[in-house]
């Protein structure tokens, strides 16, 4: 299984999420500002979502720089995984504002007041502008980082909650609907909770240490078992070690009753993982069929017995 991703050089990355904490940082201010003048929550329901969008630029930024220390014996893994600690983060921030948002728009709901539609409509298009460039810098970035696709998914549902809010102004504007704020402020609520419910699920699997979804786990088994040399495999563990770094480590049952074909064995079954798969860290432990577990489990690490002398299975 091959990846192909567009790398960007790692300082041009920062600076690009730099410049986007600095124009939501200061977009966020105007926003929250102008919607206490204008008396529109859906301006300060944008403004608490560029906020969110700052944090976590701020999150990204800095987990960027950790991710790339050097192993040592601290982190004997490394410092990668801290970027899909700052994912589930900020998509954690993202159903915390989603749900606070429903609330405040169902209150305004019951009594809307009085808005200044043309605040609006202006800081909306302030924040369209703003809210497309982040998404524009961070866009080619996504596409290679669960961390940076975190960030990605916030400019992209602020500059539709920017085109909304613009909408919702110009009603204001033409027609005095003052309901159509808070239930503007409820729909961009409804598409952030939906944005961060399908994305959140990547980060907790991988710190879960769950096996890669787009790789079959029956099939790497599979590949290893037609090995010319292997009889079984088991205690299979699967996970990313990294976002883009699977790893693998499994027993390997070698046919023989000795220990002679144990080298080319694993050669072999390294690089068809390498070649098939993209795994290229990989640890095996490997027994004979005169020392083979009985009983034990294809994945996992249940309690099984060590054979006295019997085939795998008897």
């Amino acid at each position: 299984m091959a990846h192909d991703h567009a790398h960007i050089d790692p300082e041009s990355g920062d600076r690009r999420v730099s410049l986007a904490i600095w124009a939501n940082a200061l977009l966020t201010v105007a926003q929250i500002v102008g919607g206490v003048f204008a008396g529109s929550l859906a301006l300060i329901a944008d403004a608490l979502h560029n906020f969110s969008d700052m944090a976590s630029l701020v999150i990204a930024f800095v987990a960027r720089k950790i991710a790339r220390r050097p192993a040592d014996a601290r982190m004997t893994f490394g410092y990668g995984r801290i970027e899909i600690v700052a994912a589930l983060i900020n998509n954690t921030t993202l159903i915390l504002v989603g749900i606070y948002l429903i609330y405040e728009g169902g209150m305004r709901m019951i009594d809307p007041p009085e808005v200044a539609g043309w605040t609006v409509v202006i800081l909306g298009a302030v924040a369209l502008v703003v809210d497309t460039l982040t998404a524009l810098l961070t866009y080619s970035m996504q596409k290679d980082s669960v961390n940076i696709r975190a960030l990605f998914l916030h400019n992209l549902s602020d500059a539709l909650a920017s085109v909304a809010v613009i909408i919702g102004g110009t009603l204001i504007i033409l027609y005095d609907l003052r309901w159509v704020d808070p239930a503007i402020t409820i729909g961009i609520a409804l598409y952030i909770l939906y944005l961060a419910l399908t994305e959140i699920g990547g980060p907790i699997r991988m710190l879960m240490l769950g096996s890669p979804p787009d790789l079959d786990a029956g099939a790497v088994v599979e590949a290893m078992n037609n090995v010319d040399g292997v009889r079984d495999v088991h205690h299979v563990h699967l996970w990313q070690m990294q976002e883009h770094e699977v790893a693998l480590d499994c027993h390997v049952v070698l046919v023989g009753r000795d220990w002679s074909d144990l080298e080319v064995v694993k050669q072999e079954v390294k690089k068809k993982l390498a070649n098939d798969f993209g795994i290229t860290h990989s640890s095996l432990e490997f027994e004979t069929s005169a020392n083979a577990h009985r009983g034990a489990s294809l994945f996992g690490h249940k309690d099984d017995a060590k054979s006295t002398g019997e085939e795998p299975g008897e």
